[in-house]
């Protein structure tokens, strides 16, 4: 009998990250007797392959799990296992890569789905505000911490919900609780995790993450008053939002436009917070603005500033320094360089050594596979091989003093043999605190329903 049924279902795999792809199971396909996925192919994210959903997280229609494989071997998987659709489901994608993707499902003999990701947001019981970008390295993260300080000077209880990074054990991370540095070890966190999570900790959030969002939405309703999506790269909300924030980058005016799925975030959000004003060119400040009133006229559009910080600017000072990015945002994020960089300038290196001849390992190969990035180091450490290769490259480095421009601090877990100067960026807002009132006003209106 479970061969005929297996034989009924439409054969599909699911094309991923470890994040949206997860949960577009869950939401879609895990009850869904009509389909069977054969498996999760995975991009982007090294070491996410060669694992299995297991079966406590893909239910009973997948008693054996569903196998987690690499994009690497896509034809071959569509043509060995007669896939009839392949599901796209990862963000941060240029209009080049949608391109590539679907040039190679079709010439395998199989049809690329999209789906909307509006069919697999989550209705949750709380007020939600969500925030997303258009683009990695938008400055996300600040406009998030900018959200949660409001409304602790609100006196509102909140809770954050994080965009999945699902890298390690996946049945001991249906739902994962941050509250404290100890419970980064405790979920053996990589350092693309840190990063999210470190700024939240310091400033006493709570955070919530996970694979199963239905099961981490009700568990963090549990002791909030709102919900603050805190979106990864320029993915949609898992969870339906009451107010839609999206932080657009005027560095790259045009990327609001060419990727995926950020021009669904610009077409959709309520506010557009246009980060980094201080550090863009006028005339492209401008072009965005001109590009987004045609994309979302309907939009409230809030300027910005990302500033700087440096907790040592004396070993900055007339040195010679290493600078450490935000590994995602120089990645895929397609920048040359970030805040680290910007605060080598601004705070007087006498200069910025070139890292690239002195990396080994995965940093070495990053540098290939992502030819733009600039005179800094990634802050790779998606494992244990990539951290060690991380804390080599940067102790080979002939200079004074390494420049921290990633939130995560590496000193905490890297051994360094150079002094660490560490960056810090937050929101300002240029425009008389429009974002700020937005948010009390949001939160009366439903302070008001409730009375």
């Amino acid at each position: 009998m479970e061969g005929e049924l297996s034989g009924c279902r439409r054969r599909v795999i699911i094309l991923g990250a470890g994040g949206r792809d997860f949960h577009n199971f869950n939401v879609l396909f895990r009850n869904n007797p009509k389909y069977e996925v054969m498996a999760f192919v995975v991009t982007q994210i090294p070491n996410i392959d060669n694992r299995v959903y297991p079966p406590e997280l893909a239910g009973p229609l997948y008693p054996g799990g569903i196998p987690i494989l690499s994009a690497r071997d896509l034809e071959k998987i569509i043509s060995e296992r007669g896939v009839k659709e392949v599901y796209l489901s990862y963000s941060d994608l240029t209009c080049e890569e949608l391109a590539e993707v679907a040039n190679r499902v079709v010439l395998a003999g199989a049809n690329l789905v999209i789906p909307s990701p509006l069919k697999s947001m989550l209705r949750a019981r709380k007020p939600v505000i969500a925030v997303t970008a258009s683009r990695t390295g938008a400055g996300k993260s600040t406009v998030s911490r900018y959200v949660a300080r409001v409304l602790r000077e609100l006196g509102v209880r909140y809770a954050i919900i994080r965009h999945p990074m699902p890298y390690g054990d996946l049945k001991n991370s249906i739902v994962q609780r941050f509250a404290s540095y100890e419970d980064l070890e405790r979920y053996n966190c990589t350092i693309e995790e840190r990063e999210e999570y470190e700024p939240h900790i310091a400033m006493g959030n709570v955070v919530y993450a996970g694979v199963d969002y239905e099961l981490v939405l009700r568990e963090a309703e549990k002791e909030a008053d709102i919900i603050v999506w805190d979106g990864g790269n320029n993915d949609v909300p898992f969870v339906k939002p009451d107010l839609y924030i999206t932080v657009v980058d005027p560095t790259r005016p045009r990327d609001v436009v060419s990727s995926f799925p950020g021009a669904v975030n610009v077409a959709l959000a309520d506010i557009i917070v246009v980060n980094k004003v201080n550090i863009a060119r006028e005339d492209d400040v401008r072009i965005l603005e001109g590009i987004l009133r045609k994309v979302n006229p309907r939009a409230k559009l809030i300027e910005a500033a990302s500033v700087l910080r440096v907790d040592r600017p004396d070993l900055i000072r007339g040195k010679r320094v290493v600078v450490v990015e935000d590994g995602p945002t120089v990645t895929h994020g397609s920048l040359s360089h970030a805040a680290g960089f910007q605060a080598a300038l601004e705070y007087g290196a006498r200069d910025i050594i070139d890292p690239r001849p002195y990396a080994v390992g995965n940093i070495s190969e990053a540098y290939d596979q992502y030819p733009w990035i600039g005179k800094v180091v990634p802050a790779l450490g998606y494992g244990v091989k990539q951290m060690k290769d991380l804390e080599e490259t940067l102790n080979r480095v002939p200079a004074d003093t390494i420049v921290m421009g990633t939130p995560s601090d590496l000193s905490r877990f890297l051994k360094l043999n150079k002094p660490v100067a560490r960056v810090f960026f937050e929101l300002r807002e240029l425009s008389g605190n429009e974002l700020a009132r937005a948010i009390a006003e949001f939160v009366k209106s439903f302070e008001r329903a409730q009375a």
